[in-house]
């Protein structure tokens, strides 16, 4: 699959950093010319000018904020006005949110749902007729290890990526038998920023973590087999297993000790 990516265009949304540059980066390197889409202008343009310096690489890049209501309507329409078919779109944009139900922002988590359910949904469902009708493409939908289990102090944000590995495995079934694949992508700690915005400043440096060029690279290569979904890391995937063996009650309680945040008011933050 991956061969045929070469001289054609990818999607990325969250491009500005973290594990949506990476992807940037190594399609990048496979021939493929790039959309990016994010809010942080000048990082895309820095990374656009650098891929295209190493790569001959075509960038365009798209300024906008996907938490607003109708930005993946946005979004799709420039994409058209640029005539160009995205052969694979990789839904990577969203937001994190760990607190206290007392500190915790209605407004936050209203973006965050908008982010991170809507505007993935809708940009699916845009470009995935798109590639159907052509009979090849690809969808990247990048969900979390938190996706398997609920987590006390992080409840909508874990149901939200519950929500987007539930969907892409039914897109997934639904689309694999017509050349298209859609696939969930559930990556556990990763080396980025988004702990520090999300309201947990510090914690990364305090467990275990993957880079997001080896979170990239096996992606890639788990869409290459056609997976259905992909959980980086060998001990990632086996604790998705064993809060299968749990109770619930077991699983959620124990989250609690991993993500009970200070006393302070939430933060929004940019990543997985």
């Amino acid at each position: 699959m991956l061969d045929t990516f070469n001289d054609r265009w990818a999607l990325i949304t969250g491009a500005s950093s973290g594990i949506g540059a990476e992807f940037a980066s190594q399609l990048a390197g496979r021939g493929m010319h790039l959309i990016l889409a994010a809010r942080r202008r000048d990082r895309m343009t820095e990374l656009a000018t650098d891929l295209n310096t190493r790569h001959g690489t075509r960038c365009h890049v798209v300024t906008i904020d996907l938490a607003e209501p109708e930005s993946g309507q946005v979004l799709h329409e420039e994409i058209r006005r640029l005539g160009v078919d995205v052969e694979l779109l990789v839904n990577n944009a969203g937001v994190g949110l760990i607190g206290q139900l007392e500190t915790t922002s209605p407004e936050d988590v209203r973006k965050m749902l908008n982010l991170n359910l809507l505007t993935l949904t809708d940009l699916t469902y845009r470009f995935l007729p798109e590639m159907l009708s052509r009979g090849h493409g690809a969808i990247v939908n990048v969900s979390s290890q938190a996706a398997f289990q609920p987590v006390a102090f992080m409840g909508a944000y874990a149901a939200s990526k519950s929500f987007i590995l539930h969907f892409s495995e039914a897109l997934w079934a639904e689309a694999r038998s017509r050349g298209v694949t859609v696939m969930a992508l559930c990556p556990g700690v990763t080396r980025t920023d988004f702990f520090d915005h999300a309201g947990a400043p510090g914690w990364l440096e305090k467990h275990s973590s993957q880079t997001p060029a080896r979170v990239v690279k096996v992606a890639l290569k788990s869409l290459e087999k056609r997976r259905q979904y992909v959980v980086p890391g060998w001990g990632n995937y086996l604790m998705t297993l064993l809060v299968r063996l749990a109770t619930r009650r077991t699983a959620v309680n124990e989250s609690k000790r991993y993500f009970r945040p200070p006393r302070e008011k939430n933060k929004a933050a940019s990543g997985r």
